[in-house]
């Protein structure tokens, strides 16, 4: 049925009320646009706050928990769906340290990880998770396509697949993404949160087979099909730059940014989710592959509290208690369907947005 709204007494049809000028008048509106992105982010949080608290209540899960989901995906704020879906991922997140930690670190006391080779670790990965990820050709039939992202093995509904690895940029350090003010011209890698925050891939390519201190620089020699002069252009007389941290640059995990769109022809299975990293998890954050440019990771958010879920009250409300620290601002892919060794596509969202943009 089409919407109606009241005119004078009488209702009468949405789309007679205004002109077809007056639409393309409001489809042009900064204003209009910006409010089309906040209500997409809106539905695809609770989209993703269903799928992560279903896949959390692990393979028992029944149609009975699922309708409890939706019910509550009904009745929560925003605020509170947005806390639980940070706690949903950040407890995947969690799992999946942990595994990498089994593999990698040998005992407690021996400092050095194995000597294990980037493919082996994804094989490895794959055992104790049932999934890890492939580059190669994309079947996307568009010449920008190229290779793609491919799920090898399979995952729930609701799993974080993989993870946006990167430079992360807050809107203070645009300037210094490399090709400024046209920054994707030549840079088909980067993506922006709702928020603003951008991530730049390009540096961090396929990886490596080390964990090593990565900061910018090392960056030049790591990114691939661009113009090695473009970082030395953004850096120069700056006193700025990126803190330098140890990443396990084998992560399997960390592909996100080859994943391709999906067209008319296919069906997204993936969805683009933000994820706050406390940084007060020093034990986990050599496998969070991103570094922040300038002062990025020193925004606040409030800590995340008690579970809705099995283990504790679903009922309660997140715990206001816990203090504030900082974050890593980033971006994870989750799962939007069961998926068995296919290619990885999303759906460009709404609220995703080119950093050009708002230099119009």
């Amino acid at each position: 049925m089409s919407p109606k709204i009241l005119v004078k007494g009488r209702t009468c049809p949405f789309s007679s009320f205004f002109s077809f000028s007056a639409v393309r008048i409001l489809a042009k509106s900064p204003t209009f646009a910006r409010y089309r992105r906040k209500l997409q982010f809106e539905d695809d949080i609770n989209l993703i706050f269903m799928y992560t608290s279903y896949n959390r209540l692990g393979k028992n899960a029944d149609e009975a928990d699922a309708e409890e989901i939706i019910d509550m995906a009904s009745k929560a704020s925003f605020t509170d769906q947005q806390m639980q879906v940070q706690e949903n991922v950040h407890f995947q997140i969690k799992n999946f340290c942990t595994v990498m930690d089994e593999i990698l670190l040998p005992g407690s006391a021996v400092p050095l990880t194995r000597p294990i080779k980037r493919a082996e670790l994804s094989l490895r990965l794959k055992d104790s998770i049932g999934y890890s990820l492939d580059v190669k050709p994309s079947q996307i039939p568009h010449n920008e396509a190229s290779q793609g992202l491919y799920l090898n093995g399979e995952a729930n509904v609701g799993a974080v697949i993989a993870i946006y690895p990167g430079v992360i940029y807050s809107p203070s350090y645009y300037q210094y993404i490399p090709g400024y003010p046209r920054v994707d011209a030549r840079n088909r890698y980067l993506i922006t949160r709702y928020d603003g925050i951008v991530i730049d891939a390009q540096p961090w390519g396929y990886g490596g087979e080390t964990r090593e201190i990565w900061d910018s620089s090392t960056m030049q020699d790591t990114r691939p099909d661009t113009d090695e002069t473009m970082l030395g252009k953004a850096l120069e007389n700056s006193q700025v730059g990126c803190n330098g941290e140890i990443l396990e640059r084998r992560n399997p995990l960390a592909l996100a940014h080859f994943a391709n769109h999906s067209t008319e022809e296919t069906v997204p299975n993936v969805m683009v989710c933000p994820y706050d990293f406390p940084l007060t998890e020093k034990n986990l954050r050599t496998y969070i592959p991103n570094i922040s440019f300038g002062n990025a990771e020193e925004q606040k958010v409030r800590r995340l509290g008690s579970s809705w879920f099995r283990g504790g009250s679903r009922n309660s409300r997140l715990d206001d208690s816990d203090s504030d620290g900082p974050v890593l601002k980033t971006l994870v892919l989750v799962a939007a369907k069961a998926l068995c060794d296919e290619e990885v596509l999303l759906q460009r969202p709404l609220w995703y947005y080119s950093v050009d943009e708002d230099e119009d």
